[in-house]
């Protein structure tokens, strides 16, 4: 299914779209893994109060970037994709500059979660776009196809920060993702078609808003797959907060941590890159059970293996690479899953779906990260934990019926 709205702007073409699609995703991952090599710093800098205390730099981003996009769902849906996709790079250009010139943790943090406001809003905006023009399968192939693009953020951009590290302060850092949202909006004002209908556009009153809403929420599929992604995420997010302190902290690995980092990133590129040809071979739900039972089975296998001969980084690096390696074919797969009943509330789920899963995501990660000691088994731990959630999830929303496929339902709305 395509939908072309604005016929006056240019007209992206598939690879462009891919491409474009990857730059708005890769917003999150960029401006979370860039700081990375740089918590240690910024910990002494601002004189946080402990060790765990500096994860808050990822995890107040990742909480704004959940909680906005309940509301900018709904604003696509009433004033179209590329409208807010627009305003969402301004601002997210006004946060990196607060973040380059703040004098405390506070404000810092304050700057963190309104760039992740702004980047949630872009991110409901590409979302509920590449769901105008497509559904079903074909847009779990358009997420796999800009996600295997994206992951060039997380393999690059340790290695960003820990250059601009050995050159500048950290606050450079912040100058680095100044330029990148100006470029991105630079590309979307030049490029970027509006999709959405006038025609379609639904009203901001609170009454057609809450129907949109509980129309996701009353969709066992919908709320199901959004559920699988949120516990998953929550363990990720434990990784993503306290990788620093356990290739840093733990493992003494220093300036290395950047490659350390991409060594798990990679996996999860070539898992997105094959998930087109997966899908398509074996189905959406398939490819997300057996991708959950595999997390499972490789997380316990890593904390048998450290408890019987004892950790080490090359144990541990195999262990992430693997996990997300099989993470690689739940994730947009489960989004697919997720957004595939609501093509005539796409806005709304998209943001329904962000807030539920990253929300979720980044509060689970403080409850995991919260409770890092030094032990490095802490992250297989959480992903077994998560992943047997995930599991009783996915057979709650199949209704005990795993690895097999359904027909496709493209539409459900209020």
């Amino acid at each position: 299914m395509t939908v072309a709205a604005d016929r006056s702007a240019p007209q992206m073409r598939f690879p462009e779209l891919v491409a474009f699609t990857a730059a708005v995703m890769a917003l999150g991952a960029l401006s979370i893994d860039i700081m990375l090599p740089a918590l240690g710093a910024i910990g002494k800098d601002m004189a946080t109060r402990g060790a765990n205390d500096v994860q808050l730099v990822v995890y107040a981003f990742t909480i704004g970037y959940g909680v906005a996009q309940l509301f900018f769902g709904p604003l696509s849906d009433r004033f179209g994709r590329r409208a807010v996709l627009l305003g969402a790079t301004a601002g997210y250009v006004l946060a990196a500059a607060l973040s380059v010139f703040s004098s405390s943790f506070a404000l810092l943090l304050a700057a963190r979660m309104l760039q992740g406001v702004c980047t949630a809003a872009a991110r409901v905006a590409i979302m509920a776009s590449v769901r105008d023009r497509f559904s079903g399968t074909r847009m779990a192939e358009v997420a796999s196809a800009s996600t295997t693009i994206f992951m060039a953020a997380p393999i690059l951009a340790p290695a960003i920060g820990q250059a601009i590290l050995l050159a500048a302060e950290w606050q450079m850092i912040f100058a680095f993702l100044l330029v990148y949202g100006i470029a991105l909006g630079g590309w979307a004002f030049l490029r970027m078609n509006e999709t959405l209908p006038e025609g379609d556009r639904r009203s901001l009153r609170l009454g057609s808003i809450f129907s949109a809403f509980s129309a996701f929420a009353a969709n066992r599929q919908s709320l199901g797959y959004t559920l699988v992604t949120m516990v998953l995420w929550g363990a990720f997010f434990a990784y993503l907060g306290t990788a620093q302190q356990i290739y840093v902290g733990a493992f003494h690995i220093g300036a290395l941590f950047p490659l350390a980092f991409a060594a798990g990133a990679i996996p999860y590129g070539v898992a997105a890159l094959a998930n087109a040809m997966v899908v398509r071979r074996f189905g959406l739900r398939r490819s997300v059970h057996a991708g959950i039972a595999a997390i499972i089975a490789i997380s316990a296998g890593h904390l048998a293996a450290a408890f019987a001969g004892g950790e080490s980084l090359p144990v541990f690096i195999i262990s992430v690479c693997a996990t997300l390696f099989a993470l690689g074919f739940v994730g947009p797969n489960a989004t697919a899953l997720a957004m595939e009943p609501m093509g005539k509330i796409a806005g709304a789920a998209a943001s329904a779906n962000g807030f539920a899963s990253t929300t979720g995501a980044a509060l689970i990660g403080v409850f995991i990260g919260g409770r890092f000691d030094g032990a490095t088994t802490l992250v297989s731990a959480g992903f077994l934990a998560m992943g047997a959630i995930a599991f009783a999830i996915a057979f709650w929303t199949e209704q005990g019926k795993l690895f097999r496929e359904v027909p496709e339902r493209l539409e459900a709305a209020p």
